[in-house]
């Protein structure tokens, strides 16, 4: 969440993380603050700053190429480590930065799945190549939980569900353990609303989830996916995550 934090401190330690782990690290930007007012002025930020969020990511991308002869700033350990952006977003803003810029786009479908295919469009449509890329690369969140059965999958799914509902309360909170039957513990409104920002969504077998997640990628001709596998107990989230992988393969 870029706006928190000033790019040159991001600079910083993404650099010193690219020093440490060459070639393993990676920075994904979002333009949404993601939090509340009094949060912000905690990080001594406003929410003014997600306006300066293009500038924000261009100054960015300054302090990670090689030093520059007569650059007044510089950021250490940072210049040279051209730690690869990827823009993050829920938008048509995201998708039009991230064509503009030439960056790889990744999407946030699996909680805001409503602008999932125009901004798709808009993204590849748009796009200029850059030094950073030759191409488009859209990447596409998307929740998926696999399990023995379907039964079992849906009934994980529930600790989800429940924090979503309670994020349209205005009461969010840590994950909570699964449920029987999540009707139990939302309303109509909560249920149709969450159902709509969790449409993205795929729980069941590990054939199942494959299905669903093949037809997704076809779909947004999709270079990459991030899965999202929101499971309480972390050995099952694991073992879900093992699933996905080996059904996939």
């Amino acid at each position: 969440m870029l706006p928190n934090h000033s790019p040159y401190v991001i600079a910083e330690h993404y650099g010193t993380l690219a020093r440490l782990f060459p070639g393993r690290i990676d920075l994904g930007l979002g333009r949404a603050p993601g939090t509340d007012e009094a949060t912000l002025s905690a990080l001594r930020r406003s929410m003014r700053a997600s306006d300066r969020f293009p500038e924000d990511v261009q100054e960015l991308q300054g302090y990670f190429r090689p030093k520059a002869p007569g650059q007044p700033v510089v950021a250490v350990p940072a210049a040279g480590t051209e730690v690869p952006l990827y823009i993050l977003g829920s938008s048509h803003f995201g998708a039009a930065l991230a064509a503009e810029l030439g960056l790889p786009y990744a999407f946030a479908s699996h909680f805001a799945p409503d602008m999932l295919q125009s901004a798709v469009e808009i993204y590849r449509s748009r796009f200029r190549a850059s030094a950073a890329l030759a191409a488009p690369y859209l990447i596409v969140g998307v929740n998926a939980i696999a399990a023995p059965t379907d039964a079992e999958a849906k009934r994980w799914a529930t600790t989800q569900q429940m924090s979503f509902a309670r994020l349209l309360r205005g009461n969010p909170g840590l994950s909570l353990p699964p449920i029987d039957d999540i009707d139990t513990y939302w309303s109509p409104h909560e249920k149709v609303a969450a159902h709509r920002m969790l449409a993205q969504s795929y729980y069941g077998t590990p054939e199942r989830v494959r299905d669903g997640l093949t037809q997704l990628a076809e779909q947004t001709g999709a270079d990459e996916l991030i899965v999202v596998s929101d499971v309480y107990e972390p050995e099952d989230r694991l073992r879900s995550f093992a699933a996905i992988a080996e059904a996939m393969l």
